[in-house]
């Protein structure tokens, strides 16, 4: 009797043990999550909300990156839980490119790309000939055509998707500009300061952090309803990941998206 009594309590603690254990490691996978990110805006944001997450028991770690390549790579090799420094274009691009199949968990912010220029005040003032530097990231393209094409600078072939649209397109060019595009995206600040080329093109983010402000310091610069919001993205396998829901429900927050507008000061703009 004793024995069997033994054997029973021997048995029902470690089932209680195994549950322990079992539930410690659970607890961990969910709430802990990684996010990759831009230092300048997206890793602010992100830090933002890290003391509403951790209340709704998510152990917010932000990892940062400082270019456009690795982020992705992290995300798809497991690396990281999510990222957080691109638009639905770049996204799918890269998908495209690298046989991927990450997706978007909602989008937070945008960053008005936008045309900087220490000798000219406007795209009219652009002499003929006049060179503009800009990066190398195609996914971007179809968002500084519009610049151009809005300030009537340039007509597009018909039928061109601004999405996929590259500088081939260009079906007028009334003052030949010249399109410059072999530079990495982080290296646009440095050669714009160098002031080489009549005018430069910047992403809001490298903006920043060079103390530039699209909204102030451009001389133009693309539209708050524009397309190209920044969004949250994760691995296909992880669209149902509460962790995640709660991450995109703390930074989509009107008081989240209020902060946004206030503490950038228009250089980072809520996502419509």
């Amino acid at each position: 009797m004793k024995k069997s009594r033994l054997f029973g309590f021997l048995t029902a603690g470690l089932a209680a043990a195994a549950l322990f254990v079992g539930g410690v490691k659970t607890a961990s996978a969910n709430t802990t999550l990684t996010v990759g990110a831009s230092a300048n805006p997206h890793a602010i944001i992100l830090k933002h909300v890290q003391k509403q997450l951790k209340k709704e028991g998510v152990n917010l770690k932000v990892k940062v990156y400082d270019d456009y390549i690795l982020p992705n790579k992290a995300l798809a090799n497991g690396d990281i839980d999510a990222n957080y420094f691109q638009h639905t274009p770049f996204l799918d691009n890269w998908n495209k490119k690298n046989h991927g199949t990450l997706i978007s968990a909602g989008n937070v912010h945008l960053e008005p790309i936008a045309v900087y220029s220490k000798k000219y005040k406007s795209l009219k003032d652009l002499p003929k000939g006049a060179k503009i530097y800009v990066s190398s990231n195609t996914a971007d393209y179809g968002r500084i055509l519009k610049i151009f094409k809005d300030a009537g600078l340039i007509t597009l072939k018909k039928g061109t998707k601004l999405a996929s649209a590259n500088f081939d397109d260009i079906k007028t060019n009334k003052k030949h500009l010249k399109f410059v595009h072999t530079f990495e995206a982080k290296l646009m600040p440095k050669l714009y300061e160098s002031n080489e080329a009549a005018a430069t093109v910047i992403n809001a983010n490298y903006a920043v952090q060079a103390g530039l402000n699209p909204s102030k310091d451009s001389i133009a610069r693309e539209s708050d309803s524009s397309d190209y919001a920044n969004l949250i993205a994760i691995r296909k396998d992880e669209k149902n990941n509460k962790a995640v829901k709660k991450l995109v429900k703390a930074l989509q927050s009107k008081s989240t998206q209020k902060w946004i507008k206030k503490h950038f000061k228009g250089a980072v703009l809520p996502a419509k």
